[in-house]
């Protein structure tokens, strides 16, 4: 009876989902941990995505416990290219990619503002897991050449070699959290909660990108972990999609300034 109720409840139209399923329920029954259901399906697999479903109110995004709100504009007739007009605020970096995908798909991909401040969450998933991490760049970013330039830098900021060890002040695996309010040297790069990015428009304004067929929105996120202020982001709308894209980034994942004291980590 559980078997036959949990296949009722998921109106699963495919057998081959359906075998898996049964399989992984009668695992289960039979001691098997999640982590072997995990293996089993894959991280975001068919029971993965039952854990949390993506729930938008307003300007609201509630995925299980964690919240993603999106706030402000980014107004380039404002003149404001130093002081936030927009900020994106969230209790916690996505679990997963599944995750990751609900978060953008569904609130913060369609706007620029919540589109940028998906980096820092992109680039704390690439410490977390370079594979997981990559996947979520690969659908942030316009194209393979953006998520290429990311990674080839995160590979030597995040991973110690012959070349800088771990004790090298070139390795930050705090880097993500220097994008984030709050977060500076002084106070080991620990940020105010909720998270919060805040972001102002850069005087570069929109521009059209003939070439990719679309327009390149110029934005800055504003963080104390640099000597100047304003990092850089160009966000990407291809004519005819409602979603943006980050075209470009390098200013978010450079060397920032030296941490004082040991890094606390987010959640």
């Amino acid at each position: 009876m559980i078997i036959l109720a949990t296949c009722a409840c998921l109106s699963l139209t495919s057998c081959d989902n359906v075998q898996k399923v049964l399989g992984a329920v009668v695992s289960n029954l039979a001691g098997n941990t999640a982590e072997d259901e995990d293996e089993e399906l894959g991280n975001g697999g068919l029971l993965g995505n039952l854990t949390g479903e993506a729930v938008v109110e307003g300007n609201t995004l509630r995925y299980g416990d964690h919240t993603y709100t999106v706030s402000g504009v980014i107004d380039h007739t404002s003149g404001q290219f130093k002081t936030p007009t927009a900020t994106v605020t969230f209790t916690n970096v996505p679990s997963d990619y599944a995750e990751f995908e609900a978060v953008y798909q569904n609130l913060l991909g369609k706007s620029v503002q919540g589109t940028a401040a998906m980096v820092p969450m992109a680039i704390e998933l690439y410490a977390r897991d370079a594979t997981v991490g990559e996947r979520c760049l690969n659908l942030l970013c316009n194209s393979s050449a953006t998520v290429s330039g990311i990674t080839g830098i995160l590979k030597q900021k995040f991973v110690p070699s012959r070349f800088s060890p771990e004790n090298d002040s070139y390795i930050q695996r705090y880097l993500p959290a220097a994008l984030l309010k709050g977060a500076e040297p002084s106070n080991a790069y620990t940020p105010d909660k909720p998270y919060t990015v805040e972001m102002c428009p850069s005087p570069n304004g929109v521009k059209a990108a003939p070439l990719t067929g679309g327009e390149v929105t110029y934005l800055y996120i504003l963080a104390d972990g640099w000597d100047t202020y304003q990092r850089a982001v160009d966000i990407f709308l291809k004519d005819g999609d409602d979603h943006y894209k980050v075209f470009n980034c390098p200013s978010c994942y450079t060397q920032c300034k030296q941490i004082r004291g040991t890094w606390p980590g987010l959640d």
